[in-house]
């Protein structure tokens, strides 16, 4: 389901619906770990920032490939580094 340009709501295999904001190479400035695979996203790689809807601060966004995104429902999170 559209919500608008900026981003999208999607439900997840846990049956929460999430926001969905993709964001592109130019606007990513940090390196983030992707949950889903585990791996760095670098700075410039375009990817997906994701929290649940009913967050409405995105205080728990995490930053996914958007491969990994994806492909969610077909795997787990990967382990968790602190």
């Amino acid at each position: 389901m559209r919500r608008d340009d900026a981003g999208r709501i999607e439900p997840g295999p846990d049956g929460y619906d999430y926001e969905v904001v993709p964001i592109a190479g130019a606007r990513a400035l940090k390196t983030y770990r992707c949950p889903g695979c585990d791996h760095e996203i670098r700075s410039g790689v375009p990817h997906v920032a994701v929290w649940r809807v009913e967050d409405t601060e995105g205080t728990d966004r995490r930053h996914w490939h958007t491969p990994c995104w994806r492909n969610r429902a077909n795997r787990g999170p990967t382990r968790r580094r602190s």
